[in-house]
């Protein structure tokens, strides 16, 4: 009765709106804009030398655009990459091939490229300490994969160098399904261009890159691309947004994020008694969690006193938080507020991307921090180290500046589904994707890496979705460090890191 109710409230109002607008002088119809002329692609290849896994690579960096093209071969955006290629292979369509990218979405490929997988690095500070100011050092990256595999780092439109081509706007880009098709095509054109079609190849995204990495596997894997995949690697995984958004009223949330807030609290001394092994002491934390608070959580106002006091009491040692301000929180310590809390006494907030970093806020009376402290620590030393390889080692030279971060978000469509269909608003979840992609292809595998500090996606939410959702379990491999979202900051982390992708990428799919 009340949808019928309501359906006959939304067709009067949409008929008064009708007959209002009769009255209306109409405006004039707008012309569509005149389609921008369409250069030329450019391309930059430079010749490298080096060695990575311990052995001496030499390699063709080629930098450079990729048309997208219509059903009517009209180009419709230019996708700007990375590719290197390792010379001398006699065959390289054996040799694998691995697709890169960051996320955002928004965001540029220069955090992987320039952080952990790419033949040069960034060397900040390893013990979460500010980068500060230039001269930064950038240091050979000798444990980059090219041993393994060839990397192709690509930046989607809006990123980068990327952009819309002749009447088409960056925008029609930016949604979680034109994203995915531009990429997938990318990729199909890549592998057409240079003759790698036969090559195993493996995906790799980080954070909204791996909700990429997952719809665009979803398009390749048993769709029109004919295009099969030997492994994805998913760094900091984001497949299903509920238990990485810290809500209110969300209280899958709740239960993610506290490994994530326990972690964090004995990093920096705030668990009374703590164990020394930090993965013993969140193996506790993870049973609590789903034995004790969970439960808890759910019964609300029906939990008896006794429970409560001793779910609370257990949640301030975790937490390395007062009882009273846990009570005071009703047992529901939001994660930006507890990144705060912890070292309030000490007028110091912990980052999001990494809660071992530490920043001085203007305003120590703020509920939440004012900013990410890992952020503002590492951003500086990245967009100028990137910059000057661009210029001096791969002699790329563009008539626009490259964008590290685009304006992507507020424009960004996150509807799953076209626009004249139904649907209600919810949270984004890719994971069926990922889902039918493996049950399409039984040797497909997936790699998760996984951060203790990482307040944007925290590691126990990655174990809750892979654990769901249909994702068949034997096909995917956990690994997690002791860092944050961007764990190869940690150098004894990204140590590991490429270490495990490097035997990842020797094993998946045979």
């Amino acid at each position: 009765m009340l949808a019928l109710r309501t359906l006959a409230l939304v067709g009067l109002v949409a008929l008064a709106h009708t007959a209002a607008a009769a009255d209306e002088p109409k405006e004039p119809t707008k012309e569509p804009s005149p389609a921008k002329p369409v250069p030329e692609p450019r391309s930059f290849v430079t010749t490298h030398a080096g060695r990575f896994g311990g052995e001496p690579v030499a390699y063709t960096a080629t930098a450079g655009e990729t048309y997208l093209r219509d059903a009517k071969g009209e180009p419709t955006a230019s996708i700007f990459s990375f590719a290197y290629v390792k010379d001398g292979v006699k065959d390289p369509a054996s040799r694998p091939v691995t697709f890169l990218w960051n996320g955002g979405p928004g965001s540029s490929s220069i955090w992987l490229h320039m952080g952990s997988m790419g033949p040069r690095r960034v060397a900040v500070p390893s013990d979460a300490r500010p980068a500060g100011s230039p001269p930064y050092a950038v240091e050979d990256n000798t444990g980059a994969l090219l041993d393994v595999t060839d990397l192709v780092f690509v930046d989607p439109v809006g990123t980068g160098f990327s952009h819309a081509l002749g009447s088409h706007e960056d925008k029609e880009f930016w949604g979680l399904n034109p994203d995915a098709d531009s990429v997938a095509d990318f990729i199909r054109a890549w592998l057409t261009k240079n003759k790698r079609w036969a090559s195993p190849k493996y995906l790799a995204g980080e954070s909204f890159g791996t909700t990429r990495a997952a719809a665009v596997a979803g398009r390749l894997e048993g769709g029109d691309r004919g295009i099969s995949l030997n492994g994805l690697v998913l760094v900091s995984e984001a497949l299903d947004y509920q238990g990485s958004t810290p809500a209110p009223d969300n209280l899958i949330a709740y239960v993610t994020y506290l490994p994530t807030e326990a972690a964090t609290a004995w990093y920096h001394g705030k668990v009374q008694d703590a164990p020394k092994d930090l993965e013993a002491f969140l193996d506790e934390v993870r049973r609590f969690a789903v034995d004790e608070y969970a439960p808890a959580l759910f019964r609300g106002n029906g939990l008896d006193p006794e429970t409560r006091a001793r779910v609370r009491k257990r949640l301030a040692h975790d937490l390395g938080l007062t009882e009273d301000y846990v009570e005071r929180a009703d047992l529901r310590v939001l994660a930006n507020r507890f990144r705060k809390e912890l070292l309030r006494a000490e007028g110091k907030a912990v980052g999001r991307l990494d809660s071992r970093y530490v920043g001085d806020d203007l305003d120590d009376t703020a509920a939440e921090p004012d900013g990410d402290a890992a952020s503002y620590g590492i951003d500086g030393a990245y967009v100028a180290s990137f910059n000057d390889y661009l210029d001096r080692e791969l002699a790329v030279q563009m008539d626009r500046p490259y964008t590290v971060s685009g304006q992507v978000q507020k424009d960004w469509k996150w509807r799953p589904v076209p626009e004249e269909r139904e649907w209600e608003p919810s949270y984004v979840d890719v994971t069926r994707d990922l889902s039918r992609a493996l049950r399409r292809n039984p040797s497909l595998r997936v790699m998760v890496a996984a951060g203790y500090y990482d307040f944007a996606t925290p590691f126990f939410d990655a174990e809750y979705t892979l654990g769901r959702h249909g994702i068949l379990a034997d096909q995917v491999t956990f690994h997690h460090y002791e860092a944050g979202h961007m764990m190869y900051l940690n150098r004894p982390s990204l140590d590991a890191l490429q270490a495990d992708i490097r035997s990842f990428l020797r094993g998946a799919g045979r």
